[in-house]
């Protein structure tokens, strides 16, 4: 039926529904008339058709049995479509003209109404002489198909989407800069592909969308139900269409992704425009709405910050490490410095509140120890700002001023008006940007160079769960000042922090596993270790030149600090030149027959005392094979056997948890060690082993 028409093709029956009321009348009371094509139009005083009985009988249509009323005012009769050859000769011959052969276009529904036929209702009938097929028919083999498309379609859609977008602008920058080279060819080819990633997942969602539609109805049309049309429509997108394409991605997505640009640049363009102007529409408003509201936690944070002041957080001044106006600067004082940890010092004049100047740290760089620099000279060179802060300034405004970038250290000070006189300014302690941060996050920031005691409570540490090292002993500089009253050594504190550096770390026999750093330490410090030979040009073969002969049994190490030596080795009589930081001898410092023997094992002999292991190992004395002599003046140290083997057994009695702290004493120790030296240097041995290490600094 279309457009209240109702088709039927020859020679076909169907039933046909009457609503009505009085429907149990004297059969029979329906019929349909026909009106031919010129007659169809709407005319108000046409003829009713259904009132000429040729016409009735004649129709094409005609109602075969009897009204069957199955409900009170409806009920069915059966009406059959007839061709030409079976309308019956009377009734074609009844009428004369063109009723003779009629040709009817559409038909009446005709009742019988007091005695006359009238028709009603404003539906028709027509026989349908079209024998071609519908317009929207489909024949099988195209219908299969085209399903078949569609479900590649969308699976290929979808791989598009996986392949093309698994990656974002982040991960593809890492593949552009250090990927490899075909890595950086992909990346460049998708980065600008990934930037407009938005319109690409409308323009796909919606290509997905309208296929998934057209594969339902298809299915619908070939099975002819809507159950098994859903189910299998579904089966098919989820196992061809997203299962298929989410397995090939996973591990071939970034090879496959270049091969599906083109296709989506042509996805994308249609909803290009549209999808960026609104997409970044809705950026702009997410934007304005993140800038106008803060976050909780930011709230949070601002709301801790604007109920305390700095008087709160502050640092005593009698804490603070502070240095006077007056100090120089020499090895003494930047030690002190470099120990404090902190990067600002204040400088106050005659007492601690005074404080008019502050030194970076980062000024002393090219400052010398030795030139001992007045601290006025630095400070007021640099002159940098100080910044002061009343003690009810909130940490918020604070933080604030920090910010700006001026300064990271305020000090604070009051208005103290007690007593009798004018008010004045009253320093009470210092503040910094870290301060201010470890209230933000209600926790302690430990670096390096801090200890275990909070400053502020005077209190120790809560224990962490993996405990803090304390400072090792070569960051304790002022260690290589010489006290005073000590005999005094021509070797800078500089120096002999570089030499105590390169031997710990760079020579195995005095690695802190053999030699601890503090013994070490005062090794280096004691004058018959540090030794200097003088060069006299005018006799240049003088014994006093020559550092080592060859096959002249030695027992000591030598480590040249400044000046050049001459090595002359072998029967070939090479020779080459060194020069700082390099050492000779380091098998003299152990005797062949125990150089791999633990110097306490000979500590377990009770009866012997630790000097007479030079005894014990004097028969296998160093015998060099080289010739070392001196081209300027020389400044070296120089270490022998007797003292490096009592460097060893005060180190292990150090490490000893029973055993007290030993401290090797020069006036004592050392010198009996140096006349035992004198002794061993007088004796000859035949057994030589041959070895020169040289290294550099």
């Amino acid at each position: 039926m279309k457009e209240r028409i109702i088709s039927a093709p020859q020679g076909a029956s169907f039933k046909l529904r009457l609503f009505g009321w009085d429907l149990n009348g004297t059969w029979p009371w329906v019929a349909f008339a026909g009106t031919r094509q010129e007659e169809t139009g709407v005319v108000e005083d046409a003829a009713d058709p259904c009132e000429q009985e040729t016409r009735r009988v004649s129709a094409a249509f005609q109602v075969t049995g009897e009204f069957t009323a199955d409900e009170e005012y409806s009920g069915l009769i059966t009406v059959q479509t007839l061709d030409k050859s079976s309308i019956s000769p009377a009734a074609s011959s009844t009428g004369g003209g063109d009723d003779a052969n009629p040709t009817y276009h559409h038909h009446h529904l005709c009742v019988l109404k007091n005695g006359s036929w009238v028709s009603v209702g404003p539906d028709r009938l027509q026989i349908n002489n079209d024998a071609g097929l519908p317009a929207d028919y489909i024949p099988p083999w195209g219908m299969a198909v085209l399903i078949v498309l569609l479900i590649l379609v969308c699976g290929v859609l979808r791989s598009v989407n996986l392949s093309l977008l698994w990656l974002d602008p982040l991960d593809l920058y890492v593949f552009h800069s250090c990927g490899s080279e075909e890595d950086k060819r992909v990346a460049k080819r998708l980065e600008p592909i990934r930037r407009r990633g938005n319109c690409l997942v409308c323009s796909l969602l919606f290509l997905c969308a309208l296929g998934h539609s057209v594969l339902g109805v298809l299915l619908y049309r070939v099975l002819g139900s809507i159950a098994p049309a859903v189910f299998t429509s579904g089966f098919l997108i989820f196992l061809v269409s997203e299962l298929v394409p989410h397995i090939v991605c996973s591990g071939y997505g970034f090879q496959l992704a270049p091969g599906f640009t083109w296709l989506a640049q042509v996805c994308m363009e249609p909803n290009r425009r549209k999808g960026s102007c609104s997409l970044g529409t809705n950026r702009k408003i997410t934007d304005s709405n993140r800038e106008g509201i803060p976050g909780p936690v930011e709230e949070f944070s601002r709301g801790a910050l604007r109920r305390k002041t700095v008087e709160d957080i502050l640092t005593p001044l009698n804490d603070c490490f502070m240095l006077p106006s007056t100090a120089v600067l020499d090895f003494t004082t930047m030690s002190e410095i470099m120990q404090s940890g902190y990067t600002r010092v204040p400088i106050y004049e005659e007492e601690k509140s005074n404080i008019v100047e502050i030194l970076f740290v980062k000024d002393l760089a090219l400052v010398d120890p030795d030139d001992c620099t007045p601290m006025t000279t630095i400070t007021k060179f640099y002159n940098h700002p100080l910044h002061f802060v009343f003690n009810d300034t909130k940490l918020d405004a604070m933080l604030e001023e920090f910010k700006k970038g001026n300064s990271a250290l305020a000090i604070v000070q009051k208005v103290n008006n007690e007593g009798e006189g004018d008010p004045f300014y009253e320093v009470l302690g210092l503040v910094t940007l870290e301060d201010v941060i470890e209230e933000i996050i209600k926790s302690e920031i430990l670096d390096e160079s801090d200890g275990y005691m909070d400053m502020k409570v005077k209190r120790p540490m809560a224990p962490l769960e993996i405990p803090l090292e304390p400072r090792s002993v070569h960051q304790e500089f002022s260690l290589f000042k010489l006290p005073e009253g000590e005999p005094k050594i021509r070797t800078s504190p500089q120096l002999l922090l570089a030499t105590h550096r390169f031997l710990s770390r760079e020579v195995e026999h005095f690695s802190p596993a053999r030699v601890s750093e503090k013994v070490l330490f005062h090794l280096l410090r004691h004058p018959s270790v540090n030794q200097e030979v003088h060069f006299d040009p005018s006799n240049r073969l003088s014994p006093d030149h020559y550092l080592y002969t060859r096959n002249h049994p030695v027992d000591y190490f030598i480590l040249l600090l400044q000046g050049r030596v001459e090595v002359e080795i072998g029967k070939e009589g090479l020779k080459f030149e060194n020069g700082a930081f390099t050492y000779y001898g380091v098998s003299a410092l152990t005797a062949p027959t125990s150089v791999h023997q633990s110097p306490v094992s000979t500590q377990r002999r009770p009866p012997r005392d630790p000097f007479e292991m030079g005894d014990a190992t004097s028969p296998s004395s160093y015998c060099p094979d080289y010739t070392v002599h001196a081209l300027t003046d020389l400044q070296l140290i120089r270490v022998t056997r007797m003292q490096y083997l009592n460097a060893l057994m005060a180190s292990r009695v150090g490490q000893s948890p029973e055993s007290p702290e030993i401290k090797i004493l020069p006036n004592s120790q050392t010198k009996l060690l140096n006349e035992r030296n004198t002794v061993t240097q007088g004796r000859s041995n035949t057994h030589c082993t041959h070895c020169i290490h040289t290294s550099l600094y």
